[in-house]
């Protein structure tokens, strides 16, 4: 080695040492596998810039993007038992919850927050993928259930934000009762005529797109979300015929009168702003 490799180099590297690079600069979109940059991302509601691919966003940042002046107030969920079945597949479900918490902060998957938009009174129940897939377990029906509650003692109107792969397998039959009490806790707010609007995100399948996800007053889509019951390859397999491409997308579902409206993750709160004005009006009722 060169005396200045050995000795010079070391003497200024010591003085100028490196700065510790962030390891979250650059973020790769989930569809076209472009780079951007993550305060880019975040700046623009986590769209790809490149493709307009609405990739999966951080469910706080969602409320405080549909609330006034991103200000809400959390409603607490009432408690479950834990692993009421003593489940184990491949880990224990025990385990499994003490993973998803540490990851999200958060008890299970699902965030009920209630606070303004537009000025009129809301109450906000969404949906976090992060834990275990977003799926439907008893926490997650309890916390529809009164979030349905909180609307009506509010006279609020009501918007769920489903992200799921539907019911949460790891609680069995207690886990599929939750579709029967997310769809009558629905019908408790539309008999208080309040205003029900599921914000349908990528993904909304399974459990959760055959109850209360499928019964708005308006059905609003994010662009490219997929909505259905089971995936397309279990579907193909089943019936045994070539599926349409992009069947269960936001667009498809739009075309054949699934839903009412594919919106941009950047106009849906003055959309949902539009849509209270009318059905909250005085002398108005939901449909």
């Amino acid at each position: 080695m060169s005396w200045f490799t050995t000795f010079v180099r070391p003497k200024i590297n010591a003085l100028m040492p490196k700065k510790d690079t962030p390891d979250n600069l650059w973020d790769k979109c989930t569809h076209c596998e472009q780079m951007i940059f993550h305060k880019e991302l975040i700046n623009n509601l986590y769209v790809c810039h490149h493709c307009n691919y609405h990739m999966r966003m951080p469910v706080k940042m969602r409320l405080e993007c549909l609330f006034d002046g991103g200000e809400y107030s959390r409603v607490s969920v009432p408690s479950v038992p834990v692993d009421p079945l003593k489940f184990k597949d491949s880990k224990k479900y025990t385990d499994r919850l003490k993973t998803a918490r540490a990851l999200t902060g958060e008890e299970d998957g699902i965030l009920v927050a209630e606070g303004t938009i537009g000025g009129h009174p809301l109450v906000v129940a969404a949906f976090d993928f992060s834990f275990i897939g977003g799926s439907m377990g008893m926490a997650v029906g309890e916390g529809l259930v009164k979030g349905a509650e909180r609307a009506i003692e509010l006279k609020a109107a009501y918007i769920t934000i489903p992200s799921s792969g539907g019911a949460r397998m790891q609680e069995g039959i207690l886990s599929l009762m939750q579709m029967p009490r997310s769809v009558i806790a629905v019908e408790r707010v539309k008999e208080a005529g309040l205003p029900y609007i599921p914000l349908l995100v990528n993904p909304t399948t399974g459990g959760v797109a055959a109850s209360f996800a499928m019964l708005g007053d308006i059905a609003i889509a994010e662009p490219d979300a997929v909505i259905g019951f089971t995936g397309a390859r279990v579907l193909q397999e089943t019936i045994r015929q070539e599926l349409p491409p992009g069947f269960q997308s936001a667009e498809f579902q739009l075309e054949h009168g699934m839903v009412d409206m594919v919106t941009p993750r950047k106009e849906v709160r003055q959309k949902l702003i539009n849509i209270l004005s009318i059905l909250m009006s005085k002398g108005t009722k939901s449909f």
